[in-house]
């Protein structure tokens, strides 16, 4: 067929029934074959290449991205964000231009698989060192409450700790998640994939001027309502409505503290006293113990050297052992003063739990000791004087030495009635004072059965007795003889 014969006129108007051939304008594939030229035109791509593609296909187990390349490169749903559990549909969309990794040119099953999280990580840390090298702040959604923390996403999984969220720890962090928040960057390992942020410090920060304000209005001495924030092992923190305060340990009461949360917990309001103010270093410290009546003190303006005391044996040592004399009080008998005669060993005279009489004789308030004696106690003397009023006022002299109370013959100790209900319980009658054999048989079996079970008792009761008992009547002989 000729040139002629292919080239419709422009002028001619075709039939229907007329076939028109498209006019081909160049051959431009040259000396390549067409096979050559397809491999060409694809997009050259390794392992770890960042490209740029455009959503072609949205699943919930995978993305296909269209990259140029000779097939839809494959972005799994794990690893299209850095947040977890995540539908594919709230990331992207079809038609939508997203960069990624290429993670492996092909699988097993001739794939390429990419990753859009890994090409956010690659952008994002750049970005992230740069901040950190001029010591800005980042900005991202908080998505995940872990152990510890929070996850923050800023480009990367930015770890917040609970510490670090506010200006004092928070326990409850569920609230946080969905959140903007502002922070900055303390800690950045690229190789460990760690970056590490505080909320606390951008507060810290922006709220400069109104802590320094706070502080210089803050003076030692002062008294302030505050809410304890914070217990942990070496104290309590508290929040005076602008800081948080630290009460330590030995602050929080007058008497020995195991652990602060035996003393205070979390959202108590109590009244501290300022201590000290650390301008430097932005520190308070508080104290409990201040705003309470000092034990002590109490203690002293109620006793004097001389006076005899009811106390419980606390702890024994080797030189003596120790008497609980009033609540978080407590004295030293050495163990000189523990007997008239000599001792080896305090557990030889007193028992831990033990109660009995002291004697003070010596007052140490600056130094917070007393000095107490049991043999000394045994002489008599005077009866402090809540327990005085507590053993009945008639009982003492005005010296305050014991005389006895007045008895009321009709009346029966509850040691009577004890030996009642024994006697009824034998089918025997109690015997009367003064009755000799000559009263019968009855008497006698009677005198018997109590010399019997006086000596059960005695048996019994000897080891918790005995002490109690030479106390006692080394008391009266005292009493006797003054």
């Amino acid at each position: 067929m000729s040139d002629q014969a292919t080239i419709t006129p422009a002028t001619e108007s075709p039939t229907a029934d007329e076939y028109v051939p498209r006019q081909i304008t160049e051959d431009d594939l040259g000396d390549m074959s067409l096979e050559e030229m397809y491999v060409s035109s694809m997009v050259g791509v390794e392992d770890g290449q960042l490209v740029t593609g455009t959503v072609v296909k949205v699943d919930m187990d995978e993305v296909l991205l269209d990259i140029g390349y000779k097939s839809e490169g494959v972005i799994p749903s794990r690893e299209l964000s850095i947040r977890n559990d995540i539908d594919p549909h709230e990331i992207v969309s079809v038609g939508d231009s997203i960069e990624a990794l290429v993670l492996q040119k092909e699988d097993k099953e001739g794939r390429l698989i990419l990753s859009k999280k890994r090409a956010q990580y690659e952008r994002a840390w750049g970005k992230i060192e740069e901040i950190k090298e001029r010591e800005g702040m980042v900005s991202g959604m908080v998505i995940e409450v872990v152990k510890g923390g929070l996850i923050v996403d800023i480009g990367l999984r930015g770890f917040l700790p609970a510490s670090l969220v506010e200006l004092r720890r928070v326990r409850d962090l569920q609230p946080y998640v969905g959140k903007p928040i502002e922070a900055k960057i303390i800690e950045l390992d690229k190789n460990r994939n760690n970056v590490v942020l505080s909320r606390r410090a951008w507060l810290e920060e922006t709220q400069k001027e109104q802590r320094e304000d706070f502080l210089v209005n803050l003076k030692p001495g002062e008294r302030r309502r505050g809410v304890v924030s914070s217990v942990v092992n070496f104290g309590a923190f508290v929040d005076l409505g602008g800081m948080d305060g630290l009460v330590h340990v030995s602050e929080l009461s007058w008497k020995h503290v195991n652990h602060p949360g035996d003393v205070v917990a979390v959202g108590d309001e109590i009244d501290v006293e300022v201590l000290e103010v650390d301008m430097d270093r932005e520190r308070i410290s508080l104290s409990l113990k201040a705003t309470q009546q000092d034990p002590w003190q109490e203690f002293a303006g109620a006793h004097q050297v001389g006076e005899l005391v009811y106390g419980r044996v606390t702890k024994l040592v080797p030189f003596g052992s120790f008497i609980q004399v009033g609540d978080g009080i407590e004295g030293l008998v050495h163990i000189s003063e523990m007997s008239a005669h000599h001792v080896d060993l305090p557990e030889q005279v007193v028992t831990p739990g033990e109660e009995l009489w002291v004697k003070i004789i010596d007052l140490d308030l600056q130094r917070r000791r007393i000095s107490l004696s049991i043999k000394q106690a045994a002489e008599g003397g005077i009866v402090a004087a809540e327990y005085q009023e507590h053993f009945g006022e008639h009982a003492y002299d005005s010296e305050g030495n014991y005389i006895g109370g007045d008895i009321d013959p009709d009346a029966t100790s509850e040691g009577q009635e004890a030996w009642a209900e024994y006697y009824a319980q034998q089918g025997i009658d109690a015997p009367v004072p003064g009755a000799t054999d000559e009263d019968g048989a009855e008497g006698t079996e009677a005198a018997e059965a109590t010399e019997s079970v006086d000596a059960e008792l005695t048996d019994a009761t000897v080891g918790d007795a005995e002490p109690e008992a030479a106390a006692d009547g080394d008391a009266v002989e005292g009493d006797a003889a003054e």
